[in-house]
């Protein structure tokens, strides 16, 4: 009972609801395991008395708790502050600090917007001190009604991108989209910084810090500095630009996989040689803002890929005495790094500035949004990010997935969480700098899991995902600071909010205006009735839809975005029993599309080449002929569905007409944003992330490509007449 009572205090669920009214206690030992992370030791009847009687003498009787949330209109609850206290507030702006003589909660709400410092004290002379967020209601909404495009950057070439899409690819995409076909956005895979390799993890899901961009996607022409190269510096650039386009022709003519180790070998070697040309005294001024604008969360990113060219890129691995990025020894050692420290700044500055010019490019060309930067849910357990922040994330301990009635195993993504408990701490100091830094160019932010707000499961190590448990975080918190860093940013926010949702949190995210992702294949009324509205939000506790999405074809959701291992099989689809909901019945605040990275393309769905796909590679979890036959119906279903709204005048033979159709649908429906898969807009077949698979399939390095496999550049897309036919239904549908 005390160990219950223990893990309540802390956040931990003891049980968890597999199914509708199937629930499931959680072990002792994943209780104890999950609490020593928190710095709880559990492990004996003595201990846990001890660590209640710590928490009565410590959090159970502050006076403040250490983060305090408000709203206007909505002031915190300090309800157990004795009466007669007095309140200050230090305010971010550093304006003078404002008394409330007698206790006055209300006159919080009162406050501008920001992060201030609450201090309290009793009549009895006690004191405490306390973040004060002061958030708005909601994040800003997207301008009107928009399509766009949804693209992972790498498989987008030009004819000047060296071997992978870059930067400058992403710029002329938004030019380009923006004017000719009236997008309002591009939502891009996670830019965030990767481990290094060789060989690099390409999925961008895992990396070393999700704080800081990857200057693999630089295009290194558009570097002012690249065009004053001379002598043998220019000589040796134009060899490695040659070299950069024979890899290019690999991929592009030769069938040839993205491969970003080779081409990340050619531009950093080119990005050493501009680094000799000195700065414009212009440039030297604005490099030297950014660093005093990123302070040390940039020095520390960067001391990291400095020491990481020395020892290797696992931290875990290095001499203990720099483990430690406060630790004298890391402190005696950064003066000796300093140029290879500098280098690095450098690379993140130079990735921020190409950042800025796509998405004015996207404003420019009259897009409302422009770029969707992702979220990823996590970083890996030795990047950056892991070593910079140690204090932050739980050690020995990985998120996941619980079992369910489509993965009897659950499953362990391999990526180490935030502990709330240092977040609330810190005033949610690393939450909000990841923030500023992903919407500095921003018009929307996409947050993968989003429900990972509100809980995580978290999975001890070496121990499987079936003995996890529920950690909860503070949700109105984690949403006030996602709202007040929108709102400085003027960005939208979208929430990836597939798989299994707890009750209450679409409710709580549509309530901040945080935006839904709906994928017509999964839009199905599995309990009778129709939409459930509240503020425009559909709480739907289908736990069977939402099961598939997990753990099914790998439907938007973590688990599927790790490094897949062999093991991880998907379940099958469930064969569709639920009616198809109708368009007018989805939900307003969503981003709406007909697939996703991890799904297989829409023509490889009508077609039923996915299920060959997967057949081919040993992933059916039944026999083929069932699994065929699952897709059959489906794909007949919805071709019927098709048909008789009028929305297939061409009929079900025409594979181009019905991805139109599946689109028109998209149209009919509320959706504030539609979404096009870009690889879908010329045929493409082939997913670009095959869950279940790690070498069995060449995940996140498959070039856009048309319906015959031949990759398609940028400019065979802007010239493609099934492009333009789709886009010109998704231009006049949300005009």
């Amino acid at each position: 009972m005390g160990r219950a009572r223990l893990a309540r205090l802390h956040g931990i669920a003891t049980s968890y609801e597999a199914s509708p009214g199937r629930s499931v206690q959680i072990t002792d030992d994943t209780v104890v395991a999950v609490l020593a992370a928190l710095g709880v030791d559990a492990s004996t009847p003595h201990s846990v008395r001890s660590a209640l009687a710590a928490y009565e003498d410590g959090a159970g009787r502050a006076l403040l708790p250490r983060t305090v949330v408000a709203r206007p209109g909505r002031p915190p609850d300090l309800a157990g502050l004795p009466e007669g206290t007095a309140l200050r507030v230090e305010t971010e702006s550093g304006a003078a600090a404002q008394d409330l003589a007698a206790f006055d909660p209300g006159a919080l709400a009162g406050l501008p917007l920001g992060v201030h410092v609450l201090h309290a004290r009793t009549p009895d002379g006690r004191g405490a001190r306390a973040r004060l967020i002061v958030a708005p209601d909601r994040v800003p909404a997207p301008p009107g009604r928009s399509h766009g495009f949804l693209v992972q950057l790498y498989s987008l070439l030009s004819r000047q991108s060296w071997g992978m899409g870059d930067l400058g690819d992403l710029a002329d995409l938004a030019a380009w989209s923006g004017r000719a076909l009236g997008t309002g956005f591009l939502q891009l895979n996670p830019l965030h910084a990767a481990v290094p390799g060789p060989p690099t993890d390409p999925s961008p899901y895992r990396p070393s810090s999700r704080r800081f961009p990857d200057p693999v996607h630089l295009r290194i022409e558009h570097i002012p500095e690249y065009a004053r190269l001379t002598g043998a510096a220019r000589a040796r650039a134009d060899e490695l630009a040659a070299r950069a386009h024979a890899l290019r022709a690999g991929v592009l003519d030769g069938g040839a996989l993205i491969d970003r180790d080779a081409v990340w070998a050619l531009k950093r070697e080119a990005l050493e040689l501009v680094r000799t040309v000195p700065l414009t005294p212009g440039r030297r001024a604005a490099y030297c803002d950014f660093l005093a604008e990123q302070g040390e969360a940039l020095e520390d990113h960067a001391t990291w890929c400095a020491i990481a060219e020395r020892h290797g890129p696992d931290w875990r691995a290095w001499p203990a005495g720099l483990r430690d990025p406060r630790s004298p020894d890391t402190a005696r050692l950064r003066p000796q790094l300093l140029d290879r420290i500098d280098f690095h700044c450098r690379l993140v500055w130079l990735t921020d500035q190409q950042l800025a010019a796509a998405q004015r490019s996207a404003r420019e060309a009259g897009m409302g949004v422009g770029l969707v930067h992702d979220l990823a849910v996590g970083v890996h357990p030795s990047g950056a990010d892991t070593w910079a922040q140690q204090d932050a994330f739980a050690a020995g301990m990985s998120i996941g997935a619980p079992p369910d009635a489509f993965n009897a195993r659950g499953q362990d993504w391999g990526l180490p969480p935030w502990r709330p408990d240092a977040l609330a701490a810190a005033g949610y100091a690393p939450y909000r700098e990841l923030l500023r830094g992903l919407l500095r160019h921003a018009g929307a932010l996409r947050i993968d899991h989003v429900m990972g707000l509100f809980r995580l499961w978290w999975v001890p190590e070496g121990r499987p995902p079936t003995e996890g448990a529920y950690v909860r975080y503070d949700g109105e918190a984690m949403l006030s600071v996602l709202a007040l860093e929108a709102h400085r940013a003027g960005a939208a926010v979208i929430g990836e909010d597939l798989g299994t949702v707890e009750p209450g949190v679409r409710g709580a995210l549509a309530e901040r205006g945080v935006l839904g992702t709906s994928v017509l294949w999964f839009e199905r009324d599995y309990q009778g009735g129709g939409r459930k509205d509240a503020a425009g939000e559909r709480e739907q506790a289908d736990e069977a839809r939402e099961g598939a999405d997990e753990a099914g074809e790998g439907a938007p959701g973590p688990g599927r975005k790790s490094v897949s291992e062999p093991a991880l099989k998907p379940a099958p689809d469930p064969v569709p029993v639920a009616r198809i909901l109708a368009p007018e019945e989805w939900r307003s605040a969503c981003l709406a599309t007909v697939t996703t990275h991890d799904l297989p393309p829409t023509a490889a769905r009508l077609t039923g080449e996915d299920v060959a796909l997967r057949e081919r590679l040993g992933l059916l979890a039944g026999p083929p002929e069932r699994e065929r036959s699952r897709a059959r119906y489906e794909r007949t279903e919805w071709l019927r569905e098709l048909v008789r709204r009028g929305l297939l005048p061409e009929g079900a033979g025409d594979e181009e007409a019905a991805v139109r159709a599946v689109h028109r649908f998209l149209l009919r429906t509320p959706a504030r944003m539609v979404g096009v898969w870009l690889p879908d807009a010329v045929g493409d077949r082939r997913p670009q992330n095959l869950p279940g698979t790690w070498d069995e399939y060449p995940n996140w390095r498959l070039p856009i490509a048309g319906p015959d496999g031949r990759p398609c550049t940028l400019e065979e897309l802007a010239a493609s007449p099934r492009l333009h036919a789709l886009m010109r239904e998704l231009s006049d549908g949300t005009r």
